[in-house]
């Protein structure tokens, strides 16, 4: 028999019923009792009749409802300490359920977990928080935990309540403002979001969980309970030889690819590739064609197809557009075994809008700033995050090592490095706040980016990252010991808006514009660069790069071919977007296939060809990638020709291994006959590729395999080779000392 409620009861049963109570445990499960009475049990169950308390199968004791609402009590006879009981209960509906009370476990997080997430520490803050299938006193079950200090009320809901916040109100650990609750017989593959009332008792709209590991497929918006991983990984070979694979010194070309478009299912209805047929695809035409590595255009977790992913709601969950964490696992495990690196395109800088993310998550401004002068970027419509909130920078750090951990991936291109640095990027006078020394360097994303840097490397050596970053911020690439970033390398987006510049003007307008080409060598070794020819560049109005290209159809492809063997002799590690390496002619559209049907068509798969063997010639060649960071792998050999525009420079390794390389270009449609370069010594020089040759869809002008030096001092040298330079062509010449 059970004694009415005291007043004070009566309130907290009706906070309880209203989903306003935020110390759930301190009604609900098993309660001991002053006086020498026996255990007493508390259950909230809706819409139930009748609830029994069992043990090992008996009835040990009837609960009675002391609220109209469903909340159930009862004493346990002979029982005065918490034991592993379940419940039974029969429901308006008729139906009889018999099971484990959410209510009878301990808490999910340890004191330790407590003290480093309010610390801000917590590198693996991942392995607590979201959902985790777990077993806990021999029972199977989900443990979720969700950051939400100011919240009132925090529940978690799903298909296994109904979605009705009442049914879980988690319990609060106030050391670090998380919410946490172990629910028995949830599995993976269930639905779940959470529902928080605010501190002014709004009740916010149903919130994603930003430590997911997997989410509903796009439009749907639900987090799922992702299983325990499978996969059982096969790239031992691979990891660990990878960081000389990533090293400044490795031939590094990345081919960028954005999964939903690379290849689409036609036959069926145009659906996206899964990874596992993207494993069986994709991976070995990057073989094929000679690149080193893949980077994916972001695939946590994002809402809008139209935002490519760079407005991610899910930073530690692989979009389900393509399958499960752990087919991408098998993707990823799949192009390690084929030599391929894979890279991240992660964005931390800023979130969406959308209601079910970050933005307000508690009812405050949790994860971004809440004066807007910092907390919204204009351009984007999005939200930016507050780096120097110890908890929010610990979300982020946590994601990057999450990926390298849990997927082996290989490295981190870090997304618009820019807007994080600058807090008056894009910004107007007055739309933005100085920082505490009146200047407009954002400290606290400098001190997060320097921090990601270092726990990146030293966690996982021998993974690379990239930094996307469009100014003259000194350091990018330079170790955070000698004051840089700590960058492994930097997007050279001067050498990319110069070079295509350039490249799009008629031939005629070339020679005013010689300094377009040589400009980037006055900073190239400023920086450990990393050449981009991007989504960004094929996007937007701004065409495809073909399509940029002047005169008629054969310059069009001429220069194409030109500006290709341009970017792969250059100094830097090479990124090509996908469809770029055929010259497709239209801008990407992310909605459709890439347009694999023109290599039907000789000139596109002459630009392709061009791209598999300078691909193949930059890797083979150690002159053309060893000194790719080092000065001593350059020397102008002709810089000055602007009235022929022609370019000429000598590429060789540091440490002298392999072959020295000649490259030449020239950029008019006018051969040249005759063509005197000096070179600094004798014998045979092999032209090892040619833009203009006829596989390639050229006019195959050249110089019959090779020339010979002669001893005719020019330009410095004391040899010279008499060339052919075919018209709007690069010629790459290897020779023999």
């Amino acid at each position: 028999m059970t004694l009415p409620p005291t007043s004070s009861q009566a309130a907290a049963l009706e906070a309880l019923v209203r989903a306003e109570h935020g110390d759930p445990f301190a009604l609900l499960g098993p309660h001991r009792q002053e006086s020498g009475r026996p255990l007493v049990i508390r259950a909230f169950l809706p819409h139930a009749r009748e609830v029994k308390v069992v043990d090992k199968g008996a009835i040990v004791a009837t609960l009675e409802r002391i609220h109209p609402e469903g909340v159930f009590e009862g004493e346990v006879p002979g029982r005065f300490e918490p034991f592993a009981y379940r419940l039974w209960a029969n429901f308006e509906s008729g139906a009889c359920h018999e099971f484990e009370d959410t209510y009878r476990f301990p808490p999910v997080l340890g004191e330790l977990d407590v003290h480093l997430l309010a610390e801000g520490s917590h590198l693996e803050a991942y392995e607590r928080l979201g959902a985790h299938v777990r077993e806990i006193a021999g029972i199977r079950g989900t443990a979720f935990a969700v950051w939400a200090p100011n919240a009132r009320r925090v529940s978690v809901v799903g298909d296994f309540c109904e979605w009705d916040g009442r049914r879980l109100p988690m319990r609060k650990r106030h050391g670090c403002g998380v919410w946490e609750l172990f629910v028995p017989g949830v599995g993976a593959g269930s639905r779940y979001k959470f529902e928080i009332k605010a501190a002014s008792g709004a009740l916010l709209p149903l919130k994603a969980d930003p430590c997911a590991r997997a989410a509903e497929h796009p439009p749907r918006t639900a987090s799922v309970v992702a299983p325990p991983e499978l996969h059982r990984w096969r790239d031992g070979d691979w990891m660990t030889r990878r960081a000389e694979a990533n090293g400044h010194k490795a031939p590094i070309s990345i081919y960028e690819v954005h999964l939903g478009s690379w290849q689409r299912v036609p036959e069926e209805g145009g659906r996206y590739l899964t990874y596992r047929e993207l494993a069986e695809r994709l991976v070995p035409y990057v073989v094929e064609m000679g690149f080193s590595h893949i980077e994916l255009l972001p695939i946590t977790e994002f809402p809008f197809d139209g935002s490519w992913g760079y407005q991610p709601i899910g930073l530690y969950a692989p979009t389900s557009r393509h399958g499960s964490p752990d087919d991408f696992r098998h993707f990823v495990d799949s192009c390690h075994r084929a030599g391929i690196g894979v890279l991240l395109d992660w964005v931390p800088g800023h979130f969406p809008t959308d209601p079910h993310g970050l933005g307000g998550f508690d009812g405050t401004h949790l994860y971004e700033h809440a004066d807007p002068r910092q907390g919204y970027q204009p351009d984007w419509n999005t939200l930016v995050y507050n780096f120097g909130r110890r908890e929010v920078a610990n979300f982020l750090l946590g994601s990057a090592l999450f990926w390298l951990d849990h997927y082996h991936l290989d490295g981190v291109r870090v997304d618009a490095v820019a807007s994080m640095l600058y807090l008056d990027y894009s910004r107007q006078d007055g739309a933005w706040i100085p920082n505490r020394y009146g200047g407009k360097e954002n400290l606290e994303a400098i001190d997060f980016l320097r921090r990601f840097n270092e726990l990146a490397y030293s966690r996982h050596p021998g993974i690379m990252t990239v930094a996307e970053e469009s100014t003259a911020w000194p350091g990018v690439s330079r170790p955070v010991w000698l004051g840089g970033l700590g960058f492994g390398f930097k997007w050279n987006m001067g050498w990319m808006h110069d070079s295509l510049a350039y490249f799009a003007r008629d031939p005629l307008f070339r020679a005013w514009h010689h300094n377009d080409l040589t400009f980037a060598l006055l900073y190239q070794y400023s920086e450990n660069f990393l050449l981009p020819i991007s989504h960004d560049e094929v996007v937007h109005g701004k065409g495809s790069l073909l399509g940029r290209m002047p005169g008629d159809a054969w310059q069009k492809f001429a220069n194409l071919r030109a500006f290709l063997g341009y970017m792969f002799c250059h100094p830097g590690k090479k990124l090509l977007f996908m469809g770029c390496e055929f010259g497709q002619p239209g801008e990407w559209n992310h909605n459709t296939s890439l347009d694999w049907h023109l290599l039907a068509q000789p000139e596109h798969q002459g630009i392709r060809d061009l791209v598999r063997d300078l691909n193949h010639l930059y890797r083979e060649q150690p002159a053309l990638h060893r000194g790719d960071c080092d000065p001593a792998g350059f020397r102008w050999l002709e810089a000055n020709d602007s009235t022929n525009s022609v370019l000429a420079f000598l590429r060789r390794s540091p440490e002298n291994q392999g072959k020295t390389l000649v490259c030449v270009g020239n950029f008019t449609p006018t051969p040249r006959e005759g063509y005197r370069l000096g070179v600094p010594g004798p014998g045979f020089y092999s032209e090892r590729l040619n833009t203009d040759s006829a596989c390639y869809g050229g006019a195959n002008i050249g110089n019959a395999g090779g020339v010979t030096a002669e001893p005719v001092p020019w330009h410095d040298n004391p040899w010279s080779l008499v060339l052919t330079l075919p018209p709007l062509a690069v010629l790459v010449l290897e020779s023999e000392g």
